[in-house]
Formats: C-alpha cells, sequence, structure tokens
C-alpha cells in the first residue's frame, strides 16, 4: 500500500470542533462486512448488533493536561511545551516536544504560570530536532508538584480542532474508562460510551474487558514515506492484565464476538497473540502498525471514528475493514455530513 492512496478530500467543515451534546447520541455508520450494506443510527443503537457474552475491549488510558505554555529566560519568548512522558519522577524528568524548537538549547531556563503558580524547567538534553529533555526544578514534594504541573497544563485537543481549550474539555477529551494516567490523546472511539449504554450493554450480557494503551502524539505524526512498509510506529506502553486476556479467550473459544473499542485496542489485541490466536497477558511495549493486507487474530469486529486524511489511524481500519469498502462508506460519510476526527462520529464495522 502507499501513502497516496489515502489522500481524500475532507471538507474543513465536517472537522467536529464540539463533542455531541450527549456522548452516546452521536451518528453511527455500520459497515457490515460480509454483505456490503452500509446502515446510519445513532450510537446508542450499537446495542442491537451484540448479545449476550459477547466482549467488547476497551482502552481505559486517561489522558493529563499534557500542553503548557511559558517563557524562555532572558528573552521572554513565547514557547509551547508538550509533556510526552515522564522519565524519572526524582528527578522531575520529562521527555517534551518544544515548539518553537530553533532556538531552545541545553541550558535554557523555561517559566511557565504566574509568581504564586509556577514552575521552571531547565533543558538539559537534546534528543531529537523538537524533542527536548526538561528537569523541573521544584522544591515541595512529588505529589504538590504534580498538582502545579497539572494545574498549569491544558487538554491536550489535537491542533486539528481549531479553537481554544474550554474548561469542559477536560472531562469530555476523557473516555468514561479512564483509570490509569498516561496518555496524551484520548482513544476516542471510547469517547461515544456513556454510563447508561454500559449499563444496558452489561443487562443484556456483554462483557467488558478493559487493557491500557497510553496514546503517545505517534497517533498524530505525519507518515512521509510513500512506501507504507517504511513507516515506523511510536512506541507506546500498552498492559493487557490476565483477567482482560481471560475474558476475550473465552468469547473467542465460544464463538463469540469481540470488538475492539478504537484503534488503539485493535493494535494493542494483535501486539499478543499465541500462535493459536488467544490473547496473551502482556505488559510492555508495542510499535505495531497495521495496513492493508493484515489478517487479524483476536477482533471480529472495531468501533472507531472517521479519520483524517494520510492518517496512520485510517490505514489501520481500512486493514479491518477492507480498503475499497471503507473509502466507499467515506464518500457517504462525507455526503451525509458526518462528523470527522476527535469529537466526531462513529462507525461500527462487523
Amino acid at each position: 500500500m502507499k501513502l497516496s492512496q489515502y489522500k481524500y478530500n475532507l471538507p474543513e467543515e465536517l472537522i467536529a470542533k464540539y463533542p455531541a451534546e450527549k456522548r452516546d447520541e452521536s451518528r453511527l455508520m455500520v459497515l457490515n462486512r460480509q454483505t456490503g450494506k452500509i446502515q446510519h443510527c445513532v450510537f446508542k443503537d450499537i446495542l442491537n448488533y451484540f448479545g449476550e457474552e459477547d466482549v467488547m475491549v476497551v482502552n481505559n488510558t486517561k489522558v493529563f493536561p499534557a500542553r503548557l505554555y511559558g517563557n524562555k529566560e532572558k528573552t521572554g519568548a513565547e514557547i509551547e511545551v508538550f509533556l510526552l512522558r515522564e522519565l524519572n519522577r526524582e528527578q522531575r524528568l520529562w521527555d517534551v516536544l518544544v515548539d518553537p524548537a530553533r532556538k531552545i538549547r541545553i541550558g535554557n531556563k523555561l517559566y511557565f504560570g504566574d509568581n504564586d503558580d509556577s514552575l521552571v524547567a531547565e533543558v538539559i538534553d537534546n534528543t531529537t530536532s523538537r524533542g527536548r529533555t526538561l528537569r523541573f526544578l521544584f522544591d515541595g514534594d512529588y505529589e504538590e508538584f504534580k498538582k502545579t504541573l497539572y494545574r498549569l497544563g491544558e487538554t491536550p485537543l489535537p491542533k486539528f480542532i481549531k479553537r481554544a481549550v474550554q474548561s469542559e474539555d477536560r472531562e469530555r477529551y476523557q473516555t468514561i474508562f479512564a483509570k490509569h494516567e498516561g496518555a496524551v490523546a484520548a482513544p476516542t472511539a471510547g469517547l461515544h460510551f456513556s454510563r447508561e449504554l454500559i449499563k444496558r450493554l452489561e443487562i443484556k450480557g456483554i462483557k467488558f474487558a478493559e487493557i491500557t494503551l497510553h496514546v503517545g502524539l505517534g497517533n498524530f505524526r505525519t507518515v512521509d514515506v510513500e512506501d507504507l512498509t517504511k513507516h515506523k510506529m511510536d512506541s507506546e506502553r500498552i498492559i493487557i492484565s490476565e483477567d482482560a486476556a481471560g475474558i476475550v479467550n473465552r468469547a473467542k473459544d465460544n464463538k463469540k464476538q469481540v470488538c475492539a473499542v478504537g484503534t488503539t485496542v485493535l493494535r494493542t489485541l494483535e501486539s499478543s497473540v499465541s500462535t493459536m490466536g488467544h490473547l496473551k497477558p502482556f505488559d510492555g511495549w508495542t510499535n505495531k502498525f497495521i495496513f492493508p493486507p493484515y489478517e487479524f487474530s483476536v477482533p471480529t469486529c472495531m468501533v472507531s471514528n472517521f479519520h483524517l486524511p494520510l492518517s496512520t489511524l485510517l490505514m489501520m481500519v481500512s486493514a479491518f475493514a477492507g480498503f475499497d469498502f471503507l473509502f466507499e462508506s467515506y464518500k457517504i460519510a462525507i455526503k451525509e455530513k458526518y462528523r470527522f476526527g476527535t469529537y466526531g462520529d462513529a462507525m461500527l464495522i462487523i
């Protein structure tokens, strides 16, 4: 597959700037790979496609307020720092992206916040053109430091949502499954589930299995090679518990559906598979990149959002739905004015 095959014209106004008023009332397009049929529903209608002992696998990662705005010492130049991951909690070391990166050098001090609520960081390493390692200079204990950091941080909405971040984004850019902090982007397919819908699914006998993939910025990194086999995904931390693996494997053994809620779950499930096609417990890293042709071992169906052109997310979903079928559905989605991107509508592929 070639990168250029994933280009399509997406009208700017179809990129959702705000979430649906109610989580489970976004639109849902259902793609049936067996019949080639496409149906239009509301997300809570997903209930009609699952039965007793079917399993939905969700990502319980939690997004932290990863975007900080500050100033460089002496010049006062404005800078944006994107916290990627904590490297060492005792030394307050963080792996970050800096923008603009050109003038930020080792030894520079960066200032965030005002006098009463502020942080100072020192640049101690230059890893890539945009990547840096910062040491935060903070006298208090770790909990106090983390609270200050998160107070100053902003919800890291993707840049393609062209508006200011609002206070309600802190809650809405988080799935209701969110438990384990570590993501810099939300696993967006999970944003459509409400507590009421989950209760109704559980009453119907549908089981939930939780995995963790701490979503990194690799999701938004542009693919800059035409030959997709040459693209390298950023590594992301994944955790599959014994419990989650057991729930999924029982469903597989009993010929029940296993639904991957989102591309992060899809990648996680396919990153730890036994030769028998069973899910294996795992705690480590994955840089798995899925694109057509690909034979899936674990999930039988998936939920996804409508993804932007040329994105690795679009490539992954096309491997699951089938390239031609997916692009036929995207043409219909554009014609029917479905909402695209993080806060957009959903698709169920069965």
